[in-house]
């Protein structure tokens, strides 16, 4: 059993996570502002197991941001999985400000009260959109970034103090995830395979914004095993290092088709419009193929089917609504408060 805080613990990813490491036997503390709805932690109560996790769950509802809660949240921790961020590009341009503060300052604190905490190891979230466009065939960690949105600049700067702070002591890893699909009791419609899927279910029809543009994807299951297999993984291979994460590279188009195949029964028709999201790119994972032996345990075609069931069971009854869309739920403000802990 390994003490665990995850932060964000309970956002799309979070959701299925801090269950998943809790049906592993570890000890989980949650760190959440919970500012998009508490529909993970009402889920995770809900589970036919929780009164068995209970003892070995915790929660801390809080800003990372704030010194004194993210000294609470480490306290006594063994292992930091950084889930906790401005996710995605479109939320991320809302206030550059507040997206480096929450994806760039509150990481340097984290990582140095990790350390004065003792904590063994380090588990960072980024992104591959911090390769912004890219035309080479693969794109594999060796190619630099090129973020073009604040979310991706942060992103891709965070990533530089996660290796920084790597020692024999202090095991960190990057991981850059392509774009999630699948369910999470914290559902996101605003993401590619999840609103197609939801269009498909719900309105028989599947609407594609451009369809050229290369997108990378990974499904749920895979995200959620890689961090449970991270928390034992072996320190020297992955100490200090950086790793993509995504294994199905399609263009939009091309997703649409696979959605519209695996819910051939519902007759989906697809419609074609213009965009101006130019976002194109290939990643290779080839990398942590070789160095961790990962093998991909879902897929599109799967994730696709089990998100089609919670709504065919009726769990998102409505797929418009603000809380499934980053952009348009999201409130919160600017704080310095992590400068407070820099200038002590």
């Amino acid at each position: 059993m390994k003490k665990i805080l995850v932060t964000g613990g309970f956002g799309y990813v979070g959701s299925r996570l801090t269950p998943h490491l809790l049906e592993q036997g570890h000890d989980v503390r949650v760190l959440d502002l919970m500012l998009y709805s508490d529909s993970g932690l009402t889920a995770l109560q809900g589970h036919e197991n929780f009164g068995e996790f209970e003892s070995r769950f915790s929660l801390v509802k809080g800003d990372q941001r704030e010194p004194a809660v993210v000294r609470e949240a480490v306290a006594d921790r063994e292992i930091i999985i950084h889930l906790g961020a401005i996710s995605n590009d479109p939320t991320g341009e809302i206030d550059e400000v507040m997206t480096r503060q929450v994806n760039f300052d509150a990481v340097g604190m984290l990582l140095a009260q990790a350390k004065d905490a003792d904590v063994k190891r380090f588990i960072n979230a980024s992104s591959s959109s911090v390769f912004g466009i890219k035309h080479e065939e693969n794109v594999t960690e060796m190619l630099e970034p090129e973020p073009i949105t604040f979310y991706s600049k942060y992103k891709m700067l965070s990533e530089w103090l996660v290796v920084a702070a790597a020692s024999d002591e202090f095991v960190t890893v990057n991981i850059r995830p392509a774009t999630i699909c699948g369910y999470s009791a914290r559902q996101r419609f605003d993401l590619t395979v999840n609103k197609l899927t939801a269009d498909a279910v719900r309105k028989r029809v599947i609407t594609v914004h451009g369809g050229e543009q290369r997108r990378p994807n990974v499904g749920m299951t895979d995200m959620v095993n890689l961090y449970g297999i991270l928390v034992d993984a072996d320190a020297g291979k992955i100490n200090g290092r950086t790793f993509n994460f995504g294994f199905e590279n399609h263009k939009v188009i091309d997703i649409a088709k696979i959605i519209q195949t695996e819910l051939a029964d519902l007759n989906v028709e697809i419609k074609v419009t213009d965009t101006l999201d130019k976002r194109d790119y290939h990643i290779s994972s080839q990398k942590i193929l070789d160095v961790l032996g990962y093998q991909p345990v879902s897929s599109i075609q799967q994730e696709v089917a089990n998100l089609r069931k919670a709504l065919e069971g009726d769990e998102f009854p409505d797929i418009d609504a603000e809380e499934h869309y980053n952009m348009k739920f999201m409130e919160m403000g600017r704080s310095s408060s992590c400068h407070g802990f820099l200038a002590r």
